[in-house]
């Protein structure tokens, strides 16, 4: 079946990468499968894997999500109960919320969603089920 194997983020800091994604991976029910000390990989039941490392001679001039490549990653995040209390700790845990003043609704109305940016400037959009 064709389909997404895996994702691998190369950032500049993983100690930093190691708490905000360790913050918040397991509430989007990822759990570590691996650690290493440039990296971790997350893993959700038997889908795709998000690898997280810092390799050898990466150009640590930071991410920035408006040049060519990946703007953000969009995760699953359950109910609308669900979303809304990872976007309620989301700031005292190195997530900034995005459109804010939008939320849930910035993707329209039928879109219930909230996007998060952390320090290292990666964007992430928590989607709700059926909503």
């Amino acid at each position: 079946m064709p389909g997404l194997h895996h994702v691998e983020v190369w950032v500049a800091d993983p100690d930093s990468a190691r708490r905000d994604w360790g913050w918040l991976l397991p509430r989007l029910g990822f759990s570590l499968q691996q650690e290493w000390p440039e990296g971790q990989t997350w893993a959700a039941d038997s889908g795709p894997y998000l690898t997280i490392t810092t390799p050898p001679g990466v150009d640590d001039r930071g991410h920035d999500r408006r040049r060519p490549g990946v703007n953000h990653l969009a995760f699953q995040g359950g109910t609308a109960t669900a979303v809304d209390a990872i976007m309620s700790l989301a700031s005292e845990n190195g997530w900034r919320p995005l459109y804010h003043e939008r939320y849930p609704h910035a993707g329209g109305p039928d879109h219930y969603a909230g996007w998060l940016e952390n320090a290292a400037g990666f964007k992430v959009e928590i989607v709700a089920e059926g909503v």
